[in-house]
């Protein structure tokens, strides 16, 4: 069970990484992610990882790479050790995962459709569109009714609440950080809905060819999909008028993989900025 608890946290993480990538080619000070019981958050210079041990103590330390290993260590006790087996696990299960759920069979599942119906080549490319996005949501709600998964939210809404507060120059103590919001503009979340919604349209100027084909392309095309999605993002974020309507739906995703925590969570992301800063907040 444990190895399992692992494992998932490994790949919601995965997704909740993608928050760092986008506000560190921004050069952003600070950016963030939730890992369990705990916060990790990117300072200018450094990473401070704070979590919360059973004991009820906060365990804070400056790190580069190594959080979500430290964090589960400290969570299930010091003897726990994530072994290198079950880390090498956890990235095939993740790959198999993504390939498998968000690439191969929205491919598979359209072009069945279509074939069935008749439909052209656009609507089987918006068909496999949804249904990518489809499978992402269900995904996440689905991992969300697992009670473990339900605190990792509850400290990604608690990393969002303490980031948007420090970027809004308030007080930053764990009663005046709760009053802001949990959505955050530069989710990894939320940049993933915008990678679904731009892969329709890249997507569609590849050939038609057999199933192994089309993945193999939509692997390959992936890089060029981001890259897009991030100057969405960038520019939309930048935006106060159009740019926050077109990303609204992709930031409503954030109700899925973010809850509000409570004022001992926000006080473990204020830790966890303090230590990514090298000062008290």
């Amino acid at each position: 069970m444990k190895t399992i608890y692992k494992i998932s946290a490994f790949i919601n993480t995965l997704l909740s990484s993608l928050q760092i990538f986008l506000q560190s080619v921004e050069k952003i000070p600070i950016g963030g992610q939730a890992v369990i019981e705990g916060v990790l958050m990117k300072g200018p210079s450094r990473w401070g990882l704070s979590v919360r041990k059973p004991s009820g103590e906060i365990w804070s330390e400056h790190w580069t790479t190594r959080a979500l290993n430290r964090s589960a260590e400290l969570y299930l006790g010091e003897e726990e050790k994530i072994t290198f087996g079950e880390m090498l696990l956890s990235v095939v299960v993740a790959l198999v995962a993504v390939v498998g759920l968000f690439i191969a069979f929205p491919v598979w599942i359209s072009e069945f459709l279509a074939r069935t119906f008749g439909y052209s080549t656009i609507v089987q490319n918006l068909l496999e569109g949804a249904m990518r996005g489809l499978v992402f949501i269900l995904y996440v709600g689905t991992i969300g009714l697992w009670k473990d998964i339900r605190e990792v939210f509850r400290y990604h809404g608690a990393e969002h609440k303490t980031i948007n507060a420090f970027e809004n120059g308030a007080e930053m103590t764990p009663s005046s950080v709760t009053r802001y919001s949990r959505i955050h503009p530069r989710c990894g979340t939320s940049f993933l809905l915008v990678v679904v919604a731009v892969s329709i349209i890249v997507f569609s100027f590849v050939a038609q060819g057999s199933l192994l084909w089309k993945a193999l392309t939509r692997v390959l095309l992936l890089p060029l999909v981001i890259g897009i999605s991030y100057e969405f993002i960038r520019f939309s974020s930048r935006s106060t008028s159009w740019g926050r309507y077109l990303i609204f739906p992709a930031l409503s995703l954030q109700y899925l993989t973010t809850r509000e925590p409570n004022e001992q969570q926000i006080e473990v992301a204020l830790s966890s900025l303090e230590s990514a800063l090298d000062r008290k907040l």
